[in-house]
């Protein structure tokens, strides 16, 4: 990391749930081990075969939906922002604007643990694009590149 980039401490469920408004059962991830404000971050998903979207999909073989990864990676990059504009943008409403350029290489199963690794691509007011990426085991799982809007209430 160069010297004047400001990291964070790991952020914990708790206060992800301050930071964000996702809850169960589509709160995506569990932890952010790392932000660099207004660069990147990287949440972790720990995933089990007790989340509810295995009892369909599918039974017989779990695997978790790659539309799933892709909210693991919006909720990241909302945590990313938060971090980066401050606790005045605490719990406000994001919506996708579009998803980009997705792949879905190796399935995701119960028992991985993914890494969510998002970069900001660029920001214009409350318009901010990433590049996100679902790695386990040091594999890439999936990938995508989406842009998001942060709404004023």
């Amino acid at each position: 990391m160069d010297a004047g980039k400001e990291q964070s401490e790991v952020i914990n469920i708790e206060r992800i749930m301050e930071m964000i408004p996702h809850r169960y059962p589509f709160l995506m991830i569990d932890r952010v081990e790392s932000v660099v404000k207004n660069e990147s971050a990287i949440g972790v998903k720990n995933v089990s075969v007790n989340e509810s979207f295995f009892q369909g999909h599918f039974p017989a073989r779990p695997v978790m939906p790659g539309v799933l990864l892709i909210e693991a990676m919006a909720q990241t990059a909302a945590v990313l922002v938060v971090e980066t504009l401050g606790p005045d943008s605490e719990g406000k409403l994001v919506y996708f604007m579009t998803v980009d350029e997705a792949r879905f290489r190796k399935p995701v199963v119960p028992g991985d643990t993914v890494k969510v690794h998002v970069t900001k691509l660029q920001n214009r007011r409350n318009v901010w694009k990433f590049r996100g990426e679902a790695i386990v085991d040091g594999r890439l799982c999936a990938e995508a590149v989406f842009a998001a809007m942060i709404l004023d209430d």
